[in-house]
């Protein structure tokens, strides 16, 4: 195990030395490489799936269609365009002494990434850590086995083509014991990044002895006030919930305030039972779905608030006005994305300020909490934490600092 790191440590030297114009065209090769094998990636993939319950919740994780695999390349032709973020100049002045001081953005080095049944982020975090200068280890889990391999010779294809060495993208076997040899690696890798379920982060968290960045689980509000527009917050609320609840910044709880819950939960209905979401409901909401023959109901305990389902499920509270929705959110959030529906700007103001996430919205479904939507090219995950990244983790936050002087003799 220690020679595969030290290999990748290696690696990330030359890669650090690469320039932004073969970065880029490492990243535009492998997105035309990845094009011209969509059918065998996908039978690769489709050896993954069948090992896998297609009722799980992580199966559309794990599922590459074509037009899935033709958006892994559209993003690595995106990250290509991007502002490269290595060697900008971040300050720039001369001391009293007459030394030129500059703090210049450089390199993290060797990216660890312990992530679940995803595919796709083997290839965004792999494009994005090269674009950035550094080399990635990638530890991904034995349900996407087949996929990763195959995504990852591909990109060792393509970085033999450049003469890159190919432990610039180290993926590692999906034993668990080299999950713990990475945490303990802390000689050869320099941040330690999870993706996947809490109590993977919970493990990481509690056994890195390197500096870990946590792309937290989602569990995301919206709340409708009672000035909302009520078609508009119906249809937000079954967007966010049904368009792809397997993923992190799909619809957890709605939180409907009392004098709109009669209205308005009847208008959610039709879009909750085409796709079929169970909806697990507190005492008021109970009654009102009830009135309206809602046929997937139950009633909910305390368990199913601040709960991220990740699945055609939801719990439905109804809240008696803005501070009792925010302290709800407060008691469950995962600060990852919550939003507020209501025509009152000056609460919507009040909510963005109050509710700690790393993303807010008015008006808006909390399912544009991605990369790619923010116009970062494509995200290693949303951190939910404050140090150093917080939300969408993308290319910028790739990068550390480093000061750099210069003089001509100058002692103290």
């Amino acid at each position: 195990m220690e020679e595969i790191f030290i290999k990748c440590r290696k690696a990330s030297k030359k890669v650090a030395t690469l320039n932004s114009e073969v970065k880029a065209k490492v990243l535009r090769n492998l997105a035309t490489r990845i094009e011209h094998s969509k059918s065998q990636i996908q039978v690769e993939n489709k050896k993954d799936l069948d090992r896998m319950d297609e009722t799980d919740s992580k199966y559309d994780r794990l599922l590459l269609t074509e037009a899935r695999i033709q958006g892994l390349a559209d993003a690595l032709r995106s990250v290509a365009l991007l502002t490269d973020p290595v060697g900008q100049i971040l300050l720039e002045k001369t001391l009293p002494s007459g030394i030129e001081l500059q703090k210049v953005a450089n390199p993290l080095g060797v990216v660890g990434i312990i992530y679940e049944s995803r595919p796709n982020v083997t290839v965004d975090v792999a494009a994005l850590c090269l674009r950035s200068g550094n080399a990635s280890i990638l530890k991904g889990g034995k349900e996407a086995s087949f996929s990763n391999e195959f995504l990852v010779s591909l990109i060792h294809e393509t970085l033999a083509e450049f003469n890159i060495p190919i432990e610039a993208v180290t993926l590692l076997p999906t034993d668990r014991t080299y999950t713990s040899a990475l945490l303990k690696a802390e000689k050869y890798v320099d941040v330690i990044i999870p993706r996947g379920s809490a109590n993977l982060i919970n493990y990481v968290r509690s056994n890195s002895l390197i500096p870990t960045i946590e792309t937290g689980a989602g569990v995301c509000h919206t709340y409708v006030e009672k000035t909302a527009d009520l078609d508009m917050a119906a249809a937000i609320i079954v967007n966010a919930k049904v368009t792809r609840p397997s993923v992190c910044n799909s619809l957890d709880t709605a939180l409907i305030d009392k004098e709109v819950a009669e209205e308005l939960i009847p208008k959610i209905l039709a879009g909750f039972q085409k796709s079929e979401v169970e909806v697990y409901a507190d005492e008021s909401s109970y009654a009102i779905f009830q009135k309206n023959n809602y046929p997937l109901l139950k009633k909910a305990s305390p368990e199913d608030f601040g709960k991220e389902w990740l699945d055609f499920k939801a719990s439905v509270k109804v809240v008696n006005g803005l501070d009792d929705a925010l302290a709800h959110i407060e008691e469950n959030s995962s600060r990852h994305s919550e939003a507020i529906i209501t025509s009152d700007k000056s609460l919507a103001e009040r909510f963005i300020s109050e509710v700690d996430a790393a993303s807010v919205y008015h008006n808006a479904s909390t399912r544009f909490t991605d990369g790619e939507a923010f116009g970062l090219g494509a995200e290693i995950g949303i951190s939910t934490q404050k140090l150093h990244a917080r939300g969408p983790f993308a290319l910028e936050k790739l990068v550390t600092e480093k000061w750099v002087l210069r003089g001509n003799g100058q002692i103290r």
